[in-house]
């Protein structure tokens, strides 16, 4: 991917930074990078922690003007697919997709997405595609249940730019590649694994088995009560994620 690229030293968030910026006329994709964000955030209100220069925090604004509104999730699943590749090249194994979009090393959280699509009609405008990769980072002291960095997988630093340019060369978001994206991604979903396991949602906690995520990202649980076979939209339902010590 041909993209310009806008390095920070510091920004309040590289996603708002992008949402403000105004692309030159041919400039086809935008990575903005920050060594420290001071409102970094994950989905809804949560905040990312990460220590100065330690991590790699950018943002993707891309123009998908060809994937239609009602398949935007393939955004989703094409970034998040591209991430665990660009991962393997450095070693890392033994990844998953937490849906919608978190990246696992085992049962830790390594990487959050957040994803902020501009519509016009029926199809995609502008895509802008935020990375929060745990590098660098030696120690974790926020309240999220089970963060890790590659530092703590590997035994060694990487250099986080290096990685930000795997993740580009593995990002694929052609149209025409959407079912294939899905296979790719249910293959690689967090807990789906043929075993029951604990979610929430308004109702309460219970366990199910995750049978699919479709194209549209919305993900189907094989309950272990009367509601059985149950289909949930983003933010319906979630992991009941147990903190690790």
């Amino acid at each position: 991917m041909e993209a310009k690229l806008i390095h920070l030293d510091e920004v309040d968030s590289t996603n708002r930074y992008l949402r403000d910026y105004q692309p030159a006329e041919g400039e086809l994709a935008t990575i903005c990078v920050a060594d420290f964000q001071t409102a970094g955030r994950g989905c809804g209100t949560n905040r990312w922690e990460s220590e100065r220069g330690q991590n790699l925090l950018c943002s993707l604004l891309i123009h998908p003007n060809d994937i239609p509104a009602a398949q935007q999730f393939h955004i989703s699943m094409a970034i998040a697919l591209a991430i665990c590749d660009a991962l393997n090249e450095f070693g890392v194994k033994e990844l998953s997709v937490k849906w919608p979009n978190d990246i696992y090393w085992r049962d830790r959280k390594l990487c959050g997405i957040l994803i902020e699509n501009t519509l016009a009609g029926s199809i995609i405008r502008n895509s802008i595609i935020g990375i929060g990769l745990n590098v660098n980072q030696r120690e974790f002291h926020s309240d999220a249940p089970n963060p890790v960095s590659l530092r703590q997988i590997l035994g060694h630093d990487a250099d986080p730019m290096e990685i930000l340019h795997a993740i580009t060369r593995h990002l694929n978001i052609s149209p025409c590649s959407i079912d294939f994206t899905r296979l790719c991604y249910n293959a690689k979903l967090y807990w789906r694994d043929g075993k029951l396991h604990p979610f929430r949602d308004a109702q309460g906690p219970f366990m199910a088995e995750i049978e699919e995520v479709t194209n549209d990202g919305t993900l189907f649980l094989r309950r272990d009560d009367e509601k059985g076979l149950t289909s949930y939209a983003f933010k319906e339902v979630e992991h009941e994620i147990t903190k690790q010590l």
